[in-house]
C-alpha cells in the first residue's frame, strides 16, 4: 500500500516525501510542476506529472496504484497574489480539491491529511492561537483553505472520508542533507528573501510595515522548520490509519519572532550586514500569528526537533548558499 503525496515536488511536500521514504513507506508523488521541481522528488518515489483538476488523470493514478492515504499539498499559497487574483485561488485550491475528493470517493480512498494554514484565523483574538478560536480570514488564500476544510467535513458526513487539517504557521529551513530546500519563483517568504542579500541577489531586504502593534513595530510570526512539519503530516496520517477521528491541529513552535529579529539572526548566521528598508504594509497581513501546538503534541505525539531560530536560519543558509538559484542547473 502506498501513500500519495500531492504537490510532492514542492517545498513542504518534497521534505515530507523524504521523511516518508526514510520511514520505509512506499510513496507516489503527483505534481503539475507549475511551482514544484522534478529535482526535488525523492528518487525512490514514483512520480506522476498531473494536475489535481484533471479528474481523468487522477482516476488513472488511483487505478494504477494501491493508495491507502493521501497527503494534500497541491495548492496556490501566496497571500498577496490571492488578493489580486482571487479566482485563481478558487480554481486551483477549491475546485482542485473538489475534483480530488470526487476521485478519492469513487476509488474508496478514505484518509487524507491536508495542508491548511494559520491564515484561516485572520487577525487573532488572542495569542497563542488555539484550534477552537474564531476563523475569520483576512485574505483570499486563507478563505479558500478554510473552505477546503469545510468541504472535507461535508464529504466526511456524506461518504465517510476521514481527514486531518494541519494549520501551520511560517514554514522555513531546509533538509539536513542539503539535497532539497526552499525554492519559489517569485520568492515571497521572508527567510529566503533575507538570504538573497548575502547571496548577492538583492541589495537590501524590504520590511513591510514598522507601525504594527508589536514591540518593535514589525510583524511577528511563528517559524517552524520544514522537517518538523513533514513529521507532523506523517504522525497525522498514522493517527487516521489507527482509526482517529476528523481533526484540526495547529503546527508552530509557540514562539513568535518579529521580522527585525529574523533579520538580526540572519546577520549573525551569514556574517553579512544585510541592509533593511521599511516599505508600506501589505494588504491582509495580521500583526502577529503565534500558534499553540499543545493539541498536536498531546494527540499526535509531535515533538519539534528544530525549534530555535538560529538552527532554522542556518539550515536555510546551508541550502541557499549552495543553491543560489534553487534547482536551476
Amino acid at each position: 500500500m502506498a501513500i500519495l503525496v500531492l504537490g510532492g515536488a514542492g517545498y513542504i511536500g518534497s521534505h515530507t516525501v523524504y521523511e516518508l521514504i526514510d520511514a520505509g513507506r512506499d510513496v507516489v508523488v503527483a505534481d503539475n510542476l507549475l511551482t514544484g521541481f522534478k529535482e526535488a522528488v525523492h528518487p525512490k518515489a514514483r512520480f506522476y506529472q498531473l494536475d489535481i483538476r484533471d479528474r481523468g488523470a487522477l482516476d488513472t493514478l488511483f487505478q494504477a496504484e494501491n493508495i491507502e492515504g493521501v497527503i494534500h499539498f497541491a495548492a496556490s499559497s501566496q497571500v498577496g497574489e490571492s488578493m489580486s487574483n482571487p479566482l485563481k485561488y478558487y480554481d486551483n485550491n477549491l475546485y482542485g480539491t473538489m475534483v480530488l475528493l470526487q476521485s478519492m470517493v469513487a476509488h474508496g480512498v478514505d484518509k487524507i491529511v491536508f495542508s491548511s494554514t494559520a491564515a484561516t484565523y485572520g487577525e487573532p483574538e488572542s495569542v497563542p492561537i488555539l484550534e477552537t478560536d474564531r476563523t475569520q480570514p483576512t485574505n483570499c488564500y486563507g478563505e479558500t483553505k478554510l473552505s477546503m476544510e469545510h468541504m472535507m467535513s461535508w464529504v466526511s458526513k456524506a461518504h465517510g472520508l476521514r481527514y486531518v487539517a494541519l494549520r501551520y504557521f511560517n514554514a522555513c529551513g531546509a533538509h539536513a542533507s542539503g539535497k532539497i530546500g526552499e525554492a519559489h519563483n517569485p520568492e515571497t517568504h521572508l527567510i529566503p528573501l533575507i538570504l538573497q542579500v548575502p547571496n548577492g541577489q538583492r541589495e537590501k531586504i524590504s520590511v513591510f510595515g514598522d507601525d504594527y502593534p508589536t514591540p518593535d513595530g514589525t510583524c511577528i510570526r511563528d517559524y517552524i522548520h520544514v522537517t518538523d512539519l513533514a513529521q507532523a503530516h506523517i504522525l497525522a496520517l498514522n493517527y487516521l490509519m489507527k482509526g482517529g477521528d476528523n481533526n484540526v491541529f495547529n503546527l508552530g513552535n509557540g514562539v513568535g519572532f518579529s521580522v527585525n529579529e529574523v533579520i538580526e539572526v540572519a546577520r549573525a548566521v551569514t556574517g553579512h550586514p544585510i541592509p533593511a528598508e521599511v516599505s508600506p504594509r501589505r494588504a491582509g497581513d495580521p500583526a502577529q500569528l503565534i500558534a499553540s501546538s499543545e493539541k498536536a503534541k498531546s494527540v499526535l505525539g509531535w515533538k519539534p526537533q528544530y525549534d530555535d531560530l538560529n538552527t532554522i536560519v542556518s539550515s536555510a543558509w546551508n541550502w541557499h548558499k549552495a543553491h543560489p538559484h534553487g534547482y536551476e542547473k
